[in-house]
């Protein structure tokens, strides 16, 4: 029920590490359902089940060079041209010892030709070609299911759908796919402090990049934002109300701001006011410690809705969202592997350390071919100040690197593990 009054303090649960969390939040995730889609609509969604080719490809035996179609026995001579087969356009004869067709790439060959002397290795004369080489049977021949053979996997379930993949459904015939749902999230901003992007800050005000930032990651990533731009103040009942109405229907509700310790940090108290189980309230990491993870059962108990409340900092929301909501958005989808992969990098700077907690730095990849003996590496540049409050560190970012926790600094020419972000 809606809270009428002050939410009661309530002292955070305890403080977990990273994997922990993250176990945490993939063991609440379900994969959503699935439906057809167009071929035309499908780019960028996971596709659902397996695809086998029903047919095999080439359906005919293709010519892959333009010249002559032979039979290869023959060998070097001058022999009549029977017909001319352009791509698109099987001769309606069948080809004896002795005789020659004029082909096109792509062009299915005659029956009872066997092999293709390209064009170059010919010379015309009138209706007569001369074949100046001798080819085995085969040559320059693409065989019945050469690239496809008939049952063949295609796509395994799990894969995205960018350009080639579309390719690869329409020569198999494919013009409905079985797709995963696209995820029904809303992101929800939270502060008095904030002021949508296209308004006029208050003193005291600042914009909002929370809301468009992780809205936009996660379409990007397949999943169906619903609803505007939304500021919730730091008021309890406000607040509460929006809860309620933003966790209507939904697979997911991102929150930014308001799980920190102070008097105005209202989320984790309201959440468990409107019943949800609150899993993680602060992580051992830097930046990012009051990550909150919470689900909540929908009222016709068919699924439960995940519940992300991440940091008000911009760049603490993204590092938690690219840790944690990521990997959770891929599981939903069925997309394989869950997890972001972790890649070795060589840090080219000195970077200093968190006494207590590992640091996710924000850093930009540069391929070194001289590294680790000739074998080649990756190369580490940190973005800059990694403030919490700074966009900017993640503007050219193509990694995390994990810097463990210690006194001093973790020295150039470091290898440590890094969250690659380049394909999310």
């Amino acid at each position: 029920m809606p809270s009428s009054g002050a939410v009661q303090p309530r002292e955070p649960g305890p403080m977990v590490s990273v994997s922990t969390a993250l176990c945490r939040v993939l063991n609440q995730v379900e994969a959503v359902g699935s439906e057809f889609v167009s071929l035309q609509e499908s780019l960028g969604r996971i596709i659902s089940s397996d695809v086998f080719a029903e047919a095999p490809f080439p359906p005919f035996r293709a010519s892959t060079k333009d010249g002559y179609a032979v039979v290869a026995a023959d060998g070097p001579g001058t022999y009549p041209v029977v017909g001319h087969v352009p791509a698109g356009h099987p001769a309606d004869y069948v080809q004896t010892s002795g005789q020659a067709t004029y082909i096109t790439t792509g062009a299915p060959l005659p029956d009872g030709a066997d092999a293709v002397v390209m064009v170059e290795d010919t010379i015309p004369e009138g209706d007569k070609v001369k074949i100046n080489t001798t080819v085995s049977p085969g040559t320059d021949v693409r065989p019945i299911g050469s690239d496809l053979e008939a049952g063949a996997l295609i796509l395994e379930r799990g894969r995205r759908l960018d350009a080639v993949e579309l390719g690869m459904l329409a020569t198999a015939g494919v013009s409905q796919v079985e797709v995963y749902r696209k995820p029904k999230i809303t992101v929800l901003s939270t502060g008095d402090e904030l002021c949508a992007p296209w308004d006029v800050p208050k003193y005291g005000q600042i914009r909002d990049s929370n809301h468009i930032t992780l809205s936009r990651m996660a379409m990007a990533m397949g999943a169906d934002s619903i609803g505007g731009t939304k500021i919730a103040p730091d008021n309890t009942v406000e607040l509460q109300n929006e809860l309620l109405s933003s966790l209507t229907d939904r697979d997911m509700l991102i929150t930014s701001g308001g799980v920190s310790m102070g008097e105005h940090d209202l989320l984790p108290s309201l959440l468990q006011e409107l019943g949800a189980e609150l899993h993680t309230e602060r992580v051992l990491m830097k930046p990012g410690k009051p990550f909150t993870f919470a689900t909540v059962d929908r009222q016709d108990n068919s699924r439960v809705t995940l519940i992300f409340s991440l940091p008000g900092n911009p760049a603490s929301a993204l590092v938690t969202f690219l840790l944690f909501v990521v990997p959770a958005l891929r599981k939903m989808q069925g997309r394989k592997p869950v997890r972001l992969p972790r890649i070795g990098v060589t840090i080219i700077e000195d970077l200093r350390r968190d006494p207590l907690r590992p640091e996710f730095h924000r850093v930009a990849l540069t391929w070194d071919q001289g590294l680790h003996d000739g074998a080649g590496g990756y190369c580490a540049k940190s973005t800059g100040l990694q403030k919490s409050s700074r966009l900017m560190s993640m503007l050219d970012a193509d990694a995390l690197v994990e810097i463990p926790p210690g006194n001093g600094a973790v020295s150039k020419g470091s290898v440590l593990q890094a969250v690659d972000l380049r394909r999310l």
